[in-house]
């Protein structure tokens, strides 16, 4: 892989690292350095993305989708099956692995239906679909996972910050279905993947485990062995398909955020900008560096957890970079030969009203 497609696929990595460099020559590297990262979420990151790519690689993901779209015949109805499938299964496996997994799912089934004009739609509501259903739980997305550890959140304290935001969004996402234009639908028989039933146990019993890690009911170290060890004695390859980009990524931010934090002159800047308008920063930030580097960056400046959970979280929806997860929707309709400018005129407009919207929610809330 060139130097230009690497920077292009790991854009964030790239920035991010440049700016834990930079940030060295202010805070010379030290021992400290080890306290900045937090080797917790990276564990449990580690685990989740171990446990999800061994399950779609066993095709569990494609069989589901199968075998519910094949219940139903318009294309209104599959595609709210499809938009409820990349909601309610991003709690549990991550925006990107639902993306990764549907988006393309979507686009063959809906070619080999000879119903193409409505892709374009489908998948701007699925993303959309995606990125609002993950913030529902603490393992949804990375941002979560990372904030719900570092401020030591309890589950009802989550659930009270996100929910209203994530069922007003489901409610919006089922009446945009009506945008997708009406057609009957016959799928043919499409080849899934030959999973290994002893595989799959081996996965779904991780994945239990990982969740009791992420409750504090299981030390980490336990989630974090057994997922290596049992990965690497059973399904090796697996180990390659994690992406390890993003926990390098997150690495350097931990740097970069810690090294600002022992600037006076940024760190009580970035204080009293943050404390009392996290939500408005939040959002803003999540525009311009996405909503995973906003989360680390800005919560080493606020003690409001829910505050800042629920900024990031409605921070994924605006432009194509406020979640990384949408750049995955982006990419496949690329390489499916479809107007970019088209889909990003319409991802835009639909990221924008949904943000709207929640924002509205969230002062409705405020005022009552």
């Amino acid at each position: 892989m060139s130097v230009v497609k690497f920077l292009k696929r790991n854009i964030v990595l790239a920035v991010s690292f440049v700016l834990a460099v930079v940030s060295m020559f202010f805070v010379a590297p030290s021992q400290a350095y080890i306290d900045y990262i937090d080797f917790r979420t990276l564990a449990l990151l580690f685990c989740l993305m171990c446990v999800v790519a061994g399950l779609n690689g066993q095709g569990v993901f494609h069989r589901l989708a199968s075998l519910l779209v094949r219940k139903t015949g318009g294309t209104r109805s599959v595609s709210l099956t499809l938009i409820l499938l990349c909601f309610f299964t991003s709690m549990f496996i991550t925006n990107d692995v639902a993306l990764i997994t549907f988006v393309p799912f979507t686009i063959l089934t809906f070619r080999l239906c000879n119903c193409g004009g409505n892709i374009l739609t489908v998948v701007v509501l699925e993303t959309v679909s995606a990125n609002l259903g993950s913030m529902a739980t603490p393992i949804g997305n990375p941002q979560n996972l990372y904030l719900y550890n570092f401020y030591d959140m309890r589950l009802p304290e989550f659930l009270q910050a996100v929910l209203p935001y994530a069922a007003l969004s489901l409610v919006l996402l089922v009446a945009s279905v009506l945008f997708v234009h009406p057609m009957q639908m016959r799928l043919p028989a499409m080849e899934m993947p030959q999973g290994n039933k002893v595989k799959v146990v081996i996965y779904v019993v991780l994945f239990v485990v990982v969740l009791l890690s992420v409750a504090r009911v299981l030390n980490v170290v336990w989630a974090f062995a057994a997922a290596l060890i049992v990965t690497a004695l059973t399904d090796r390859h697996t180990l390659t398909k994690i992406d390890y980009s993003l926990l390098l990524t997150f690495v350097c931010l931990f740097v970069f955020i810690g090294n600002l934090g022992h600037i006076d002159v940024i760190s009580n800047y970035l204080k009293s900008v943050v404390q009392g308008n996290e939500i408005l920063v939040g959002i803003l930030a999540s525009q311009v560096f996405s909503n995973v580097p906003s989360a680390v960056l800005l919560s080493g400046f606020t003690s409001d957890a829910a505050a800042l959970v629920t900024a990031v979280n409605l921070g994924g929806l605006g432009t194509l970079i406020a979640s990384m997860a949408s750049i995955i929707s982006f990419n496949a309709i690329n390489d499916a030969e479809i107007s970019k400018g088209r889909y990003l005129f319409i991802f835009t407009a639909v990221n924008v009203i949904f943000l709207f919207a929640n924002i509205l929610l969230y002062i409705i809330i405020c005022i009552v």
